[in-house]
């Protein structure tokens, strides 16, 4: 089984920027597609972005192209998650995910993930 663990969220204000990263134990991981989605109260949990392990090609939801960016580096089995410009409408518990395989175009599908982190909380006050 894959764990992983995220790490760096905290408290931002509006306007600022916060950097995510999501560690995996327990094995390697390079050609797994990697994911965050994000949990805001009483809201279902929502893709943010996914990055492919062959070709590490991108992929966001269209709210948030332009904003946040997503990174792996494989030799460390990490995933990262930039955030900038946030808003308070960011504030939420951010989940990060791995798969067995690449699911085109359905990556934004939480079923199609089958590790998943605890959560970092992220506010972003006004």
């Amino acid at each position: 089984q894959v764990q992983l663990v995220e790490s760096g969220g905290g408290l931002v204000q509006a306007g600022g920027s916060l950097r995510l990263s999501c560690a995996a134990s327990g094995r390697t991981f390079s050609s797994y597609p990697l994911a965050w989605f994000r949990q805001a109260p009483g809201k279902e949990r929502e893709f943010v972005a996914a990055i492919r392990g062959s070709s590490g090609s991108t992929y966001y939801a269209d709210s948030l192209k332009g904003r946040f960016t997503i990174s792996r580096d494989n030799a460390k089995n990490t995933v990262y998650l930039q955030m900038i410009s946030l808003k308070p409408e960011d504030t939420a518990v951010y989940y990060c995910a791995a798969g067995r395989f690449w699911y085109y175009p359905d990556y934004d599908r939480r079923s199609r993930y089958d590790y998943w982190g605890q959560g970092t909380q992220v506010t972003v006050s006004s």
